[in-house]
């Protein structure tokens, strides 16, 4: 089914565009969201400004994600999580966990730049991708320590001064 885009769709298309997609995605999605029409000639003359305002928008957006790339060259992260003695973690580390760490640095990331496969759930540290467009994209390390620990402490760090505290048994 063909349709024109009334706003731009992530790996889909943008403003103006006339896509080839799927009925039922047209059907349940696109069309009751409002994010696309038919492309008549009528209403792809009517899109034509808007076109050009998501298209300098999109520059913009682009020299901010530029720049943000370039700031975080090396940058890593810590991240402090509850873990039992092998390093395994209570909960795990999400990209939103991520995301809130690298803001609490002044770096302007959303949760849907962290591109992870699954949640963190161990003790360690890696590297993560982060996707701000489809050409854009750069990584930064995460460690994930436990908690009251240091980036580069050892798994096995902790267990001796974890049992001697006391229980949160309060609440």
């Amino acid at each position: 089914m063909r349709l024109l885009l009334l706003e731009d769709i992530r790996k889909l298309g943008h403003v103006g565009d006339v896509v080839e997609v799927k009925p039922g995605y047209a059907r349940n999605y696109l069309l009751p969201q409002r994010l696309a029409t038919e492309p008549t000639a009528e209403n792809i003359k009517a899109i034509e400004e808007r076109r050009k305002a998501a298209a300098a928008e999109r520059a913009r957006r682009l020299r901010e994600f530029t720049e943000l790339v370039e700031q975080m060259k090396d940058v890593s992260v810590t991240i402090e999580a509850a873990a039992n003695a092998e390093g395994t973690l209570y909960g795990s580390v999400h990209a939103k966990d991520i995301a809130a760490a690298l803001n609490a640095q002044g770096f302007a990331v959303r949760a849907e730049h962290v591109l992870l496969d699954a949640p963190i759930r161990t003790l360690d540290n890696r590297m993560v991708t982060l996707e701000f467009t489809d050409e854009l994209q750069t990584q930064v390390k995460v460690w994930v320590v436990r908690e009251g620990g240091a980036p580069g402490e050892s798994v096995d760090a902790g267990p001796a001064e974890r049992s001697e505290s006391p229980s949160k048994t309060e609440g």
